[in-house]
């Protein structure tokens, strides 16, 4: 069963040909959607990919938060549709209240632009289903404001709930708790800091990234059939 993939597009990013290439690869059907739109297309998840959006003035994702497709992306998440934010997707969501937290600039204030190995943590998200607890990989970092950061309550909670989801097994931007990617309390809506769409082939360092799409995948799949069973439900009664 193919499913549909928007890939959301503000002015300034640049990864979402690398996730739709990807997504295409592990035979998803994928579009890119304009962030001015109001649809989503029909589509069964929702990746926002890296990059700059709106330049990164004011705050990493604080205009994007406001562009018109958000209040889809929102309402399509509280619906339980699978939402993945990558690097810059991730201040996205961050900012427009999707996951807990913040991203501030790295540790030592350098862009980062190296591997990273990575810790599983939660293997029950969108994101790392195919994946087991304790799993080690390795996915290439990109940013200048990856440094996950909230107060000390909120990392209790979220620690406490089994939101992280990805943790830096060297911590490299100085993130609380060595703390890579996050998701809110019900596991449909993800965030990581690094990019699984650039570790598709050996060639380039590392495949970790297929496992993950294909998590990302099964959960569309998932939600595209909760869906029509609702419909055919609705249509019977």
């Amino acid at each position: 069963m193919s499913v549909r993939v928007g890939v959301i597009s503000f002015p300034g990013s640049n990864c979402e040909h690398d996730v739709l290439e990807g997504l295409s690869s592990l035979g998803a059907d994928a579009e890119i959607i304009w962030h001015a739109d109001r649809s989503l297309k029909g589509a069964d998840a929702v990746i926002i990919p890296g990059g700059f959006a709106h330049g990164d003035y004011l705050r990493c994702g604080a205009i994007a938060r406001f562009s018109p497709i958000m209040e889809s992306v929102t309402q399509f998440a509280m619906a339980g549709g699978p939402v993945l934010g990558i690097c810059n997707g991730f201040q996205v969501l961050t900012e427009a209240g999707l996951l807990p937290g913040a991203l501030m600039r790295n540790s030592g204030l350098r862009f980062l632009c190296e591997n990273a190995t990575l810790e599983v943590v939660n293997d029950s998200s969108i994101l790392t289903s195919m994946n087991q607890a304790g799993d080690q990989i390795r996915l290439p970092i990109n940013h200048g404001e990856g440094n996950y950061t909230c107060d000390a309550e909120t990392l209790a909670r979220i620690e406490d709930q089994g939101q992280v989801v990805l943790r830096y097994m060297d911590n490299p931007n100085g993130s609380v708790a060595r703390i890579a990617g996050v998701s809110n309390e019900m596991g449909n809506v993800v965030g990581l800091m690094p990019h699984p769409e650039r570790a598709f082939d050996l060639l380039f360092g590392s495949a970790d990234g297929r496992s993950l799409f294909a998590s990302v995948l099964g959960a569309a799949e998932h939600f595209s059939v909760s869906k029509r069973d609702s419909a055919d439900s609705v249509g019977r009664s």
